[in-house]
């Protein structure tokens, strides 16, 4: 089974989308998808509603996520971890244990073609348009990460 997991800051915005927009391009008997948060903020918390509204447009229902923070167990737990921007990268890089925790740690973004490093912008402090704009990235992204996946 692979195991996937999505990072950002609080685990309400970003990677809830991620994680759910991944689950419904995959076999869920095959992929384990998880998703987790670098600080405490919001932990227990549902995703932000707003999220909540964005992948229930695109029929993807994220209400049964419930944020929890990142630890260095996640290193065992998963072979991939995505995080959503360099901030968290390095937030999660810095509680690595050796060079095979580093190696499973990626830019999410990275997946797309021409988008080196390039991060998806937290859509908090904004209007319901930005958790759009995420959306559609994040949903690019999982499609690349789909592909891999299922061939």
């Amino acid at each position: 089974m692979k195991r996937i997991l999505m990072v950002c800051l609080g685990n309400i915005c970003r990677s809830p989308l991620a994680e759910g927009i991944l689950k419904s391009k995959v076999d869920c008997k095959n992929v384990l998808v998880d998703s987790a948060g670098t600080a405490s903020y919001h932990v227990g918390e549902l995703p932000d509603k707003r999220s909540i509204e964005v992948a229930r447009k695109y029929g993807i229902d994220i209400t049964d996520q419930r944020s929890r923070q990142f630890t260095v167990v996640d290193f065992d737990n998963f072979d991939i971890i995505y995080a959503m921007d360099k901030s968290n990268f390095n937030n999660i890089i810095g509680k690595s244990r050796n060079n095979d925790d580093v190696k499973k740690v990626k830019l999410i973004l990275n997946e797309l073609d021409n988008c080196d490093d390039k991060n998806v912008p937290d859509p908090y402090y904004g209007g319901s348009q930005g958790f759009e704009s995420v959306y559609k990235m994040l949903d690019e992204a999982c499609n690349k990460i789909a592909n891999k996946i299922n061939n």
